[in-house]
């Protein structure tokens, strides 16, 4: 049999930053293709803000050629409104993957951490910790862009165990 490479695109969303990276699964092999932070103009209006973070995802979508996407599920606040924005920038995240045809799975925090790091309790830097010492090409990727790193890893993960399970049946 033999393996075909396929690259996935994780997505961290945020209003003010959100984190893309981009990894190559070849069989069980993990590597490092690219990332980067999308950070729309803050003092801009809502609209236009999610309007930066659709193209920023479509330009990479459009530059990387990911086969796959995932992205990190909102953490719901007590702040209702802070909650609401958050998932108005997941989706315009979401929607240029899905325009280039990809499908978008989501996973919560506690699984992508618990994926990377083992526990679904860790913090930021451990997260961060890992993504260097899994992808060491990546150089020191900003928090969110390790975030980001870490949902595309989770998927591979997720997709190698659904394949698993899948010749198994």
């Amino acid at each position: 049999m033999t393996n075909t490479t396929i690259r996935i695109l994780g997505l961290d969303p945020g209003l003010r930053r959100t984190g893309w990276g981009v990894i190559a699964v070849d069989g069980a092999r993990l590597s490092w293709v690219a990332h980067g932070v999308i950070a729309p103009p803050e003092k801009a209006d809502l609209s236009v803000r999610l309007l930066a973070l659709l193209e920023g995802v479509a330009a990479v979508v459009a530059e990387h050629g990911p086969h796959e996407a995932a992205i990190e599920e909102t953490f719901v606040t007590a702040n209702g409104q802070s909650t609401l924005k958050l998932g108005h920038a997941r989706a315009a995240a979401m929607l240029a993957p899905a325009q280039a045809g990809l499908l978008v799975a989501e996973y919560a925090a506690k699984v992508v951490k618990k994926a990377v790091v083992g526990t679904g309790g860790a913090d930021k830097d451990q997260v961060a910790f890992m993504i260097a010492r899994l992808l060491p090409t990546a150089g020191g990727p900003t928090a969110d862009a390790a975030d980001a790193l870490a949902v595309a890893i989770a998927h591979a993960h997720a997709r190698t165990l659904k394949r698993r399970l899948g010749a198994a049946a």
